[in-house]
């Protein structure tokens, strides 16, 4: 079974502040398949890991098959316990604009990727999508 690792991170400079957003595709042997990165404007810290979230999976479709995602193992890794946990269910969504993010998320999920998960990791097991989120806030 193809093994599709997913790593993303956003982060903003104030919160709210300028935002950006990065994400690396890995197959299971840790290399590098792809890369993203995009400044997103003024957002918080939390709008921003969601949207990173949704780069990624965007990605992934620009990389692999309907056909490839759909038997695949995707693992998606942050390292936001916020984000990581809303998405696993085991916190709530209180905020509006974070359940905008949320219910997209679980939708394209529900939809396109069967044999999801998501792993919470430590942040310094996340430095490639965080270059790339700080790489995007700094060329704004």
């Amino acid at each position: 079974m193809l093994k599709i690792i997913l790593n993303t991170d956003g982060g903003a400079r104030g919160n709210p502040g300028p935002a950006g957003v990065g994400a690396v595709i890995y197959d299971e042997n840790k290399k590098v398949v792809a890369i993203a990165s995009k400044y997103i404007g003024e957002t918080t810290n939390n709008e921003a890991e969601y949207q990173a979230v949704l780069l990624g999976l965007d990605l992934i479709k620009k990389n692999f098959s309907a056909e490839q995602i759909k038997s695949a193992e995707v693992e998606l890794r942050v390292d936001s316990e916020l984000i990581a946990r809303q998405l696993a269910g085991k916190y709530k969504v209180k905020e509006d604009r974070l359940r905008v993010y949320h219910t997209q998320i679980k939708e394209i999920l529900k939809t396109d990727f069967p044999n999801f998960k998501i792993t919470e990791i430590r942040r310094e097991q996340n430095k490639e999508a965080d270059a790339l989120a700080n790489e995007a806030m700094d060329a704004k």
